[in-house]
């Protein structure tokens, strides 16, 4: 072999150990503590690797998350989220630096807009630390996870550190294509997340039916019973389509409350505490309005003015909570930013009528008192004439 040939050969084995060292994969990797793990796996985004052993019997997990390419002012997370492939409903590993000194802690995630704070996890979690070295952030940590559970949705995370506070991580690109599911089994990892789909198929429906139910249903209804009603020709027939709108809202809404409940029931450890609990005032109220309906006094009972004013502060609550609680779940949800658009503008439409049609009320309401007060007065009057002589008797006072 001539020299050139050498050189030739030397070359290509120079730079096939360069590319297979830039092409690092899990299985090559070695744990500066000598730490071993049976299974890993190469995550397809954020150059990060996870490394794992799986015992079925006690249902514990020990996890290496690593992050290449990391500096001391970046974050990293890792997470295991019970409800979906989503950061919301999160259970977080979180590790960055804090005074020198690389901090890993556990952080439930409620949304992708929390400050990362500091909590405990639906699951236990012992052995948790965070190392840094050659631009790589590891987390090591021991889950305790559901007994028989095999399958995980994971989620990693990374994002900047401004004056010692993690910042949002990016909206866009990897940072919104990091999430599988892991089979720890078979060394696998999907987006598709098996049940996981027809979960978010069920969060969706929650959403939708609720949305309209309480969010848009109920104040046509209550629109009506406060609008129609001031037309003469529209009366009794605005009282039953205000009776129909608000028990076809309230049936939709009893279908996505229990949609709800459910959805909670499958999620362990994963609460909206503000959610729930106004969900839960919405459909008492709600349930309290429907038989108040039975329990209407007729319009000359003595009770009647304190059945309105209890029907009528009711119901106001009913959809002012109802608005408030539509957008707590659109925060929850995450479906995008032009739902929740849509839904503002939806009550915009709905406030612009409702303003146009208070003064329309207002306006009929003054006319019809102004002609009331004319016609008593010009009646005064003609009483008046007659009693002084100057007709005919007739028009006499009784």
């Amino acid at each position: 072999m001539d020299k050139a040939s050498k050189a030739l050969l030397f070359s290509c084995v120079l730079f096939s150990i360069c590319a297979s060292s830039f092409a690092q994969t899990c299985k090559s990797y070695t744990f500066s503590n000598n730490a071993i793990y049976s299974s890993c796996l190469d995550l397809p985004v954020l150059s990060s690797f996870l490394h794992w052993n799986y015992s079925q019997t006690s249902s514990t997990l020990d996890i290496a998350f690593r992050h290449t390419g990391a500096s001391s002012s970046k974050w990293v997370s890792w997470a295991i989220n019970p409800r979906g492939l989503a950061m919301a409903g999160s259970q977080a590993l979180v590790a960055y630096e804090k005074s020198g000194v690389f901090h890993a802690y556990t952080s439930p995630i409620a949304s992708t807009s929390t400050d990362l704070a500091e909590g405990n996890l639906s699951f236990g979690v012992s052995n948790l630390s965070a190392s840094f070295a050659n631009t790589e952030i590891t987390i090591f940590a021991k889950l305790v996870l559901s007994d028989g559970e095999t399958k995980v949705n994971q989620v990693w995370q990374e994002g900047n550190m401004v004056n010692g506070v993690p910042q949002i991580h990016a909206t866009s690109g990897p940072n919104m294509q990091s999430t599988a599911t892991l089979d720890l089994l078979t060394e696998q990892a999907s987006n598709t997340g098996g049940g996981t789909d027809s979960k978010l198929r069920r969060k969706n429906v929650h959403g939708v039916l609720s949305a309209v139910s309480w969010g848009v249903l109920l104040p046509i209804g209550a629109m009506m019973a406060r609008y129609l009603k001031v037309f003469k020709a529209a009366d009794p027939a605005w009282f039953y389509l205000h009776i129909a709108c608000q028990t076809s809202a309230y049936a939709v809404g009893v279908a996505g409350w229990a949609t709800g409940l459910k959805l909670g029931i499958e999620s362990s450890g994963v609460q909206y505490n503000l959610h729930r609990n106004i969900g839960i005032v919405l459909f008492s109220l709600g349930t309290l309005q429907l038989f108040a309906l039975l329990l209407r006094p007729k319009k000359d009972h003595k009770y009647r003015l304190y059945w309105n004013i209890y029907h009528h502060s009711a119901g106001y609550a009913v959809i002012i909570l109802s608005i408030i609680n539509v957008f707590e779940g659109l925060e929850i949800l995450e479906p995008g930013k032009d739902w929740k658009r849509a839904y503002i503008a939806i009550l915009i439409c709905l406030g612009s009528i409702a303003a146009m049609l208070e003064a329309v009320t207002w306006y009929i309401v003054i006319k019809r008192k102004r002609v009331s007060s004319d016609k008593f007065q010009h009646n005064i009057n003609g009483s008046a004439y007659g009693v002084n002589g100057h007709g005919n008797g007739t028009h006499q006072v009784v």
